[in-house]
């Protein structure tokens, strides 16, 4: 089965109303490799980019992702992401039943997607996205909406998402951190693993 990459333009006012949307963002190797990455150089092995899709799928979300052009502009392809959020608002979505789950660069793109779209109901989800250096690329990034961040504590690469929090929390609607402690390392994301698919799942269903 291919990613699920929908047009929005396709979709009729009352198809948009009825259904729950996921965008999917992937991690850097995926722009890299393609769909089918592997990481043999820190043993995170392969990213099973297509069984996460499907696990969102089977959790009744309408998913929506696509492999990144590698060196992908991660401010670009955010309004990209925005202008496709405006399109499913036009057509009658609510903004509660669309939500954003972006993994390391995804994670960074997701933040900036919250950011520039500014709408407080719409959900997100930051995985292994956070650290000081993406703070000072990426000042523009400000926390809008209803923000969950997961992060392994053995990452080395992705942390905790509260300096940015707490920099300004007045476009935060909801927020919730959780810390795993898999023992993967950064290779936690490549895996749908129910220790961050659950709290994702919960968290676009609007269990905050």
């Amino acid at each position: 089965m291919k990613p699920i990459i929908i047009l929005l333009v396709m979709f009729s006012t009352t198809t948009a109303i009825a259904q729950k949307y996921l965008f999917y963002l992937h991690g850097k190797i995926i722009e890299d490799q393609g769909a089918n990455a592997v990481d043999n150089v820190n043993g995170f092995g392969t990213y099973q980019y297509q069984d996460i899709l499907n696990t969102f799928s089977n959790a009744k979300f309408t998913v929506l992702s696509e492999v990144r052009q590698k060196n992908t502009d991660a401010a670009a392809y955010a309004h990209k992401i925005v202008s496709q959020i405006d399109s499913l608002l036009k057509t009658g979505a609510q903004p509660s039943k669309i939500t954003v789950v972006g993994a390391s660069k995804g994670a960074i793109i997701a933040m900036l997607v919250s950011s520039f779209l500014k709408n407080k109901d719409v959900n997100f989800v930051f995985m292994a996205g956070c650290n000081q250096s993406v703070r000072q690329q990426f000042p523009a990034i400000k926390f809008c909406g209803n923000i969950l961040s997961i992060y392994e504590t053995s990452d080395d690469i992705g942390h905790s998402c509260l300096a940015f929090k707490n920099q300004d929390s007045s476009s935060i609607s909801h927020y919730k951190e959780i810390a795993l402690t898999t023992g993967l390392k950064h290779g936690f994301l490549y895996k749908p693993l129910p220790q961050w698919i659950n709290p994702a799942v919960q968290w676009a269903n609007g269990r905050y």
